[in-house]
C-alpha cells in the first residue's frame, strides 16, 4: 500500500495558524478598547448631576442604582475586567506566536549547528574510524567476504535514506573550514565559495519559434497540465545540448495575458574552471544555491521581455530541480532590476529551495519525493509558511534518476493534487485562477546560452 502524501505549509499551514492567532489577538486588542471605553463612558453616569439630585430624594433607589451599575462595570465579571481579560489574551497570544517562531528558527540553527560541528571534526575522527574499520575486517572476515560478494545496492539504500544527504551537505562547511583563510559557517556560504570557480559569464537568448506540441498547445487546466508542461521541455533538452526554456503565453477571454515559464533541471554536470555554454550546469546550482543572481536567471527575464511580458503582467515559474532553484530565486528578486516582473507563483518539482527566502506575497507549491534524494542537496527544510505549501509523496522506484524524474515520479503525483480537497492545495489553485482559465496559450521556446564576460 503507497503511502499517504503529507502536505505541510500554505493555507493550512503552522504558518497560517500563527496569522489566525495574530488576527484574533488583534480582535482582542479592539474588543478591550470598546469594552474600556464603554466602561470610562458609563463611570461618568455616576457622577451624573440629576442621578445625585435623585439622590436626595430617594436615597435607597440611587444607592441600589449606583451599586449595580459599579457592580457590573467593576465587578469580577464587569466590563473593566472583561476589558482587561481581552486585552491580557492579545498580550499572550502575541507572546506565543514570538516563542513559537523563535523556537523554529533555534531549532533549525541547532541542526545546522551540530551537522557543521560534525563536519569540523571529521578529519579529527578519520583515523579512528579507519582504524576501527581495519579492526573489523581482521575480526570478521566472514562478514567483509560476504559483502564483497553481494554489495549493498547504494542507489536503494540512499533512496530509502535520503536524510543521509542532509547530514552529509551540512558537515560539508566544518569540513571546508579547515582549508586556511576559509571563514564559512553554512551551506550558502560553501555553495558561494566553490562557485568561485565556475564562471557564470553573461548571457544570449535566441527565438526558437513556437512549440505546437499538444502538451503546451492548450491552456492548463489544473496541477497536473501545469506540471505536464514542465515535464515536456524537461525531457527535450539534453545533456550537451543548449538549453532551453518555454514561456507559455496564455490569453484570457478578456485579453490579459498571464505567463507560464517552464525551466528544466540540470542536464550537464561539469568540473570547475573553464568556460562552459550550457547554462543548465553544475555551477549555476552552485551560484543558486549560494545567493547569488545567476546568469540563467537574467537569461530567463530577458525571454520573458521577448514574449511580451511586462512588469505588472502575472507570472508563473515553474522548474524541475535546479529550474525550481532559478524559480525560487527569481521570486526573491522579482521586482529588482535582476527580475523585474510580477512573479504571483512558484511551482518546484524535485528541487532544494528551504534555504530561498521566497516573499509573502508570491504563492510557492513544493513538490518532493520522499524518495528523491536532490530536495535535500541543501540540507533544509522548506518553511511552513502561508504562502508556501509543501506536498511530500513517497514514489521509490530504487534509482536516484526515477526517483528524480519529472516522467516517472513527478507528473503522477502532480495528477494526484488536482482532486486533492486539501485546504492548502484548494486554496494554491484558487489563487492560480488566471494561469488555470486561460482561452488560448501560445508556447515560445527560447535557448538560453552562457558566453564569456567581457574582460
Amino acid at each position: 500500500m503507497p503511502e499517504p502524501a503529507t502536505i505541510s505549509g500554505g493555507a493550512g499551514g503552522v504558518d497560517a495558524d500563527y496569522d489566525d492567532m495574530f488576527t484574533l489577538a488583534d480582535s482582542s486588542d479592539d474588543l478591550a478598547l470598546t469594552l474600556g471605553r464603554i466602561s470610562g463612558e458609563c463611570h461618568l453616569v455616576v457622577g451624573d448631576p440629576d442621578l445625585l439630585a435623585s439622590a436626595a430624594l430617594a436615597p435607597a433607589s440611587a444607592a441600589r442604582f449606583t451599586g449595580a451599575l459599579l457592580a457590573a462595570l467593576d465587578g469580577p465579571d464587569g466590563l473593566t475586567a472583561q476589558a482587561a481579560v481581552f486585552g491580557t489574551r492579545a498580550l499572550s497570544l502575541r507572546a506565543a506566536v514570538a516563542t513559537y517562531e523563535a523556537t523554529d528558527r533555534v531549532q533549525a540553527a541547532l541542526i545546522d549547528a551540530v551537522r557543521f560541528t560534525a563536519g569540523l571534526a571529521a578529519p579529527v575522527a578519520l583515523p579512528g574510524v579507519v582504524a576501527g574499520a581495519g579492526l573489523f575486517a581482521v575480526t570478521h572476515p566472514g562478514a567483509v567476504a560476504a559483502l564483497v560478494k553481494d554489495p549493498p545496492d547504494i542507489q536503494r539504500l540512499l533512496t530509502d535514506h535520503p536524510g543521509t544527504v542532509d547530514t552529509v551537505v551540512g558537515a560539508g562547511p566544518g569540513l571546508i573550514s579547515w582549508l586556511p583563510g576559509v571563514g564559512i559557517t553554512g551551506v550558502p556560504g560553501a555553495a558561494d565559495l566553490i562557485a568561485n570557480l565556475y564562471p557564470d559569464g553573461r548571457h544570449t537568448v535566441t527565438d526558437a519559434g513556437v512549440d505546437p506540441d499538444p502538451r503546451t498547445a492548450r491552456p492548463p487546466a489544473g496541477i497536473g497540465d501545469l506540471v505536464d508542461g514542465l515535464d515536456h521541455r524537461n525531457s527535450a533538452v539534453k545533456g550537451g545540448e543548449p538549453d532551453r526554456i518555454d514561456v507559455r503565453v496564455i490569453t484570457a477571454t478578456d485579453g490579459s495575458r498571464s505567463y507560464v515559464v517552464d525551466i528544466p533541471g540540470t542536464k550537464d554536470w561539469n568540473g570547475p574552471l573553464g568556460h562552459n555554454p550550457e547554462l543548465n550546469d553544475l555551477g549555476t546550482n552552485l551560484h543558486v544555491l549560494g545567493g547569488d543572481v545567476s546568469t540563467r536567471e537574467l537569461a530567463i527575464a530577458d525571454a520573458l521581455r521577448r514574449a511580451g511580458a511586462g512588469s505588472t503582467d502575472p507570472v508563473m515559474l515553474i522548474g524541475h530541480s535546479q529550474g525550481g532553484m532559478v524559480a525560487a530565486q527569481a521570486a526573491h528578486d522579482h521586482g529588482s532590476a535582476a527580475f523585474d516582473f510580477n512573479v504571483t507563483h512558484v511551482v518546484t518539482a524535485g528541487s532544494p529551495v528551504g534555504r530561498i527566502d521566497v516573499p509573502g506575497d508570491v504563492q510557492v507549491l513544493s513538490l518532493e519525493n520522499r524518495h528523491d534524494i536532490v530536495p535535500h542537496l541543501d540540507a533544509a527544510d522548506n518553511p511552513d509558511r502561508a504562502n508556501w505549501t509543501t506536498v511530500t509523496f513517497a514514489n521509490q522506484h530504487g534509482t536516484i534518476g526515477d526517483d528524480h524524474s519529472t516522467t516517472v515520479s513527478y507528473l503522477p503525483a502532480a495528477r494526484e493534487l488536482d482532486g486533492s480537497t486539501d485546504p492548502s492545495i484548494t486554496a494554491f489553485r484558487e489563487s492560480a485562477a488566471n494561469y488555470l482559465t486561460g482561452a488560448t496559450v501560445e508556447n515560445r521556446v527560447y535557448e538560453l546560452t552562457r558566453v564569456e564576460a567581457a574582460r
